[in-house]
């Protein structure tokens, strides 16, 4: 099962930092606090793009990979099991 949910889950958090570093820009917050919430908005954007990558190398490249002969199958296996640390 696809995980689009969940990365979708990831960038409105993104959205509502990104929003709430726009209210503190305009509002003249310290620069400081500016950075913490950029922070917070790179964070959300690049956990979302891990789960995008990772969900499309554990679904669809072991759809394509099932006509694969055997030993390309366990590459791919093998392949998947390195995405837990991205």
């Amino acid at each position: 099962m696809h995980k689009f949910p969940e990365i979708g889950s990831r960038l409105k958090r993104a959205q509502g930092h990104l929003a709430k570093v726009i209210e503190m820009l305009e509002a003249g917050r310290p620069c400081l606090d500016l950075a913490q919430q950029l922070h917070a908005v790179e964070k959300a954007i690049g956990n979302a793009k891990k789960e995008l990558i990772k969900d499309h190398i554990n679904h669809c490249m072991e759809e394509t990979s099932e006509a694969l002969p055997k030993e390309f199958r366990v590459l791919v296996k093998e392949f998947q099991a390195f995405t837990k640390y991205l």
